[in-house]
């Protein structure tokens, strides 16, 4: 389908693409044309293929959409991906560091791993899966080399722990990390700020500076997504 396609004012391999119904969605450009990854709707411009990103099925996609001020992940970026599921966000981020960029996507489910491989690898070289707990990294050094960037999404408690761990081993110095934390995943008797609060305390005294934080409402409840830096 031919669409109106422009490159977003702020974020370096993200677009804006204008549909038949008027309205205005993000997108990637495809890195593997002519496959849809989760039914995205796939466009093109006349030259190249775009992927629509869904915000209610990709939290970064919906901190896009709430105002997240820096992407760090952009063309050539190695991204360590923690929680990957069958690979819709990962999809993206593939999408947006090509071929010169690499995604180690760590995931835990086997049945997860397994649309991932089938849906992304079969289709990408840039993505490497890793089966694997994100609470034990040093279980997975061996395969993971230094990367830029660390994309967190693991709904369990100690969620900034995990991240945290995994940049001691893995992360770049003065690299950037995103978590998505869930605050139900914490500690569903606190009120998910203090939950985003607490966590980002664990992060700054494992030497992250908070840059910015996102709540995702509406396309994730009781969800914010956190930009750090670290050193």
């Amino acid at each position: 389908m031919r669409a109106d396609v422009k490159p977003h004012e702020n974020f370096e391999g993200v677009y804006w693409v204008s549909l038949e119904d008027h309205s205005r969605r993000l997108a990637t450009k495809n890195l593997a044309p002519t496959i849809s990854v989760y039914g995205e709707r796939l466009v093109s411009d006349g030259e190249s293929e775009y992927r629509t990103w869904d915000a209610y099925r990709s939290k970064l996609s919906a901190a896009i959409l709430r105002h997240l001020d820096t992407l760090p992940i952009r063309h050539g970026s190695s991204v360590l991906y923690l929680g990957s599921a069958s690979g819709t966000t990962a999809s993206h981020v593939s999408d947006i560091v090509e071929d010169k960029g690499r995604v180690y996507c760590v995931e835990f489910a086997q049945r997860s791993m397994r649309e991932l491989i089938d849906t992304l690898c079969e289709n990408r070289t840039n993505v490497y899966p890793v089966l694997a707990d994100a609470r034990l990294p040093e279980k997975y050094k061996s395969i993971v080399s230094q990367v830029d960037v660390i994309y967190s999404d693991v709904a369990q408690p100690e969620q900034a722990k995990i991240l945290a761990d995994n940049a001691d081993l893995f992360l770049k110095p003065k690299g950037a990390a995103l978590i998505a934390i869930k605050s139900r995943s914490v500690d569903v008797t606190m009120e998910p700020t203090d939950v985003f609060k607490q966590e980002i305390e664990v992060l700054r005294q494992r030497h992250f500076n908070m840059i910015q934080t996102v709540r995702l409402e509406p396309y994730e409840k009781d969800h914010a997504l956190v930009y750090l830096t670290k050193g």
